[in-house]
């Protein structure tokens, strides 16, 4: 292979892997939009997706040094997604991770509690979730659940529920003091853009997954929802980790803010790393690479 051609594959090694945050983008985009409505050619939807996409890889590319830091530094961050079903929570989730390490930034989104897990202290379940030096945890959903969706759909007692609100502003103040770094994000969206993505959800056979019972019931109680919410950000807003809301009418918007806003509450800076280079393969004359059975090849249909 001539230099040429060397040069010619790597490009196009990094266009396919760009090429993933366009699959991703399709998941966001409208019937209309995808039927070839005028909205998605117009040339301020195509300007605006260019500036997107610039901005979501230049912030992606600070996070790698963010991750960098982290590791250099044995720093230990816990970020918290909150926000109404559909709020776009797992979206800006998905594009902090995109490009990361998983063995140092991991998603915890953990199921309903089992039989057992309820006769636990509420915060235990979440505890073995937490980083160690170098690592970065993000929730998707916390131990906030107890504020939201178990009080509105009446799964904890008003004792629990008032207990809740005694232990999490310490419990997350014990946290800080261990050395982590707790932030917390709640995704706010207009009654009416939640009914618009339902909508889509219901419509599309790939989303059609992400809408759950409980989903479907939240809709119905969306001003339980917003009185829950209301309570839960005056009581647990401390200074120690402080509720910062997202304004995620926009979806891409709100990733850019939400990530922009996130590198913005760490003092982190880019670590040096020692040139690499790339060693000769050792080619031994004894050595031939043998054939691989016919029967165990994925068969080439594309």
């Amino acid at each position: 292979m001539n230099d040429e051609e060397l040069v010619r594959r790597i490009h196009r090694e990094l266009a396919d892997s760009y090429d993933e945050e366009l699959e991703l983008e399709i998941e966001d985009r409208t019937i209309e939009q995808l039927a070839g409505g005028v909205d998605a050619v117009s040339e301020q939807d195509k300007a605006d997706r260019r500036l997107y996409f610039r901005e979501l890889f230049r912030l992606q590319a600070e996070l790698v040094k963010l991750q960098d830091w982290v590791v250099a530094t044995g720093h230990k961050v816990v970020i918290l997604f909150e926000g109404r079903d559909a709020a776009g929570k797992g979206g800006v989730i998905k594009r902090i991770t995109q490009r990361l390490n998983p063995r140092v930034c991991r998603v915890a989104a953990l199921p309903a509690p089992n039989d057992r897990e309820r006769t636990q202290w509420y915060f235990q379940r979440y505890i073995s979730h937490l980083p160690a030096a170098g690592e970065i945890v993000l929730f998707d959903r916390s131990w906030y659940n107890r504020a939201g969706v178990e009080r509105v759909m009446g799964f904890c007692s008003d004792d629990q529920y008032e207990e809740f609100f005694r232990s999490a502003p310490e419990f997350e103040r014990m946290l800080v003091r261990s050395g982590i770094q707790l932030v917390k994000y709640w995704f706010s969206i207009t009654d009416e853009e939640q009914h618009m993505r339902f909508l889509s959800r219901i419509h599309d056979p790939l989303k059609q997954w992400k809408l759950s019972p409980m989903d479907l019931e939240s809709r119905r109680r969306w001003e339980d929802y917003t009185k829950a919410k209301e309570i839960m950000l005056e009581r647990t807003h401390i200074a120690e980790a402080p509720w910062w809301v997202v304004q995620a009418v926009d979806k891409k918007k709100a990733r850019l803010n939400c990530i922009h806003h996130l590198l913005n509450q760490m003092p982190y800076g880019e670590v040096e790393h020692a040139p690499i280079s790339l060693p000769e393969r050792e080619r031994h004359d004894d050595y031939f690479r043998r054939e691989v059975s016919s029967e165990i090849l994925v068969p080439e249909v594309y």
